[in-house]
């Protein structure tokens, strides 16, 4: 294959809301909160659902990648319950190699409110449900080593089951790249972030907000500078000023596209992620490679979800 994803798996539930329902509901904008299932389902009941599909970060990257024809597969934990077999549907429908078995867990399978304000601005309520519980028991290793690249969601990160995942993982790929994921992922784990960032990962993706918390940045300038120092291939998307890939000493440039209708920012970092691998597994450029993140990702803002149809 050309690419494995681990990441959470998870059921993405659209609805569309008023900025009210926000602030009534103490919920940052353009953020991913945590909750556990009460809550999840007490702000659920107020809402009037849009769409259901089976999402989550590096999943959504992995969809991406099997629709421009490559050979991808994904690793992340479901429970043997209707939304478990909605999930695995999901995926198997977009021709994704699913590597996890499900079975009867105590935890329901996780799922995502997302919420869309008129102004397309996404703000996530994340229930993870048994996503959140995968462990080094749940990695298959020789669909990592048969991989070229291993895809990671900064989401997924946490001490524990879930780390000892990660590391296992890691130790058996042939190329790693990791999606630091929220700017709340990057403040809680900095210290962690920052060592696979220098040491773990051949390639990161971020945006801007993300990496100036990452490394403590005042300006734009220190990224690149950071950049230039780890020797890896670090990749920041920054909204309508395009986005950067800096490798070695070089800096690569793309501009965003000019956009006509913007209906749902919900996915755009996911599906340039996914454009920017396919460049990058087919042996582009890394110029091409950002271009065609860039063209992913403009499409994905067009419509309401984060997967292209």
């Amino acid at each position: 294959m050309k690419v494995i994803g681990i990441g959470n798996a998870i059921v993405d539930v659209i609805c569309k809301v008023e900025e009210t329902f926000l602030t009534n509901n103490k919920l940052t904008k353009s953020t991913m909160k945590l909750v556990d299932e009460s809550e999840f389902n007490k702000l659920l009941s107020n809402l009037k659902i849009e769409d259901t599909v089976s999402g989550g970060s590096v999943a959504n990257s992995i969809v991406g990648l099997s629709q421009l024809g490559n050979e991808v597969g994904f690793i992340g934990k479901i429970n043997n319950d209707e939304l478990g077999s909605k999930y695995e549907e999901g995926l198997k429908k977009e021709k994704v190699k699913y590597f996890y078995k499900k079975k009867k867990e105590v935890i329901p399978t996780g799922t995502c409110l997302i919420l869309i304000t008129p102004d397309s601005e996404r703000t996530m309520v994340t229930y993870l449900g048994t996503a959140g519980k995968i462990s080094d028991k749940d990695i298959d290793v020789n669909a990592i080593k048969k991989s070229e690249v291993l895809f990671l969601e900064g989401y997924l990160w946490d001490e524990g089951e879930p780390k000892k995942a990660f590391e296992k993982a890691i130790q058996n790929s042939n190329k790693v790249a990791m999606s630091l994921s929220d700017l709340f992922c990057v403040e809680r784990h900095k210290v962690h972030f920052l060592e696979l960032v220098k040491n773990k990962l051949d390639i990161t993706f971020a945006n801007e907000q993300e990496m100036m918390s990452l490394i403590g940045a005042k300006k734009f300038d220190e990224i690149i500078d950071f950049s230039k120092n780890t020797k890896k291939l670090i990749v920041v998307t920054r909204g309508e000023s395009g986005a950067v890939a800096i490798k070695d000493n070089e800096v690569h440039e793309c501009s965003a596209m000019k956009i006509l209708k913007i209906r749902d920012l919900t996915g755009a970092g996911d599906l340039f992620a996914g454009g920017f691998l396919h460049g990058f597994v087919n042996r582009k450029t890394i110029k091409e490679s950002l271009e065609r993140g860039t063209e992913m990702s403009s499409k994905i803002i067009q419509i309401i979800g984060a997967r292209l149809n």
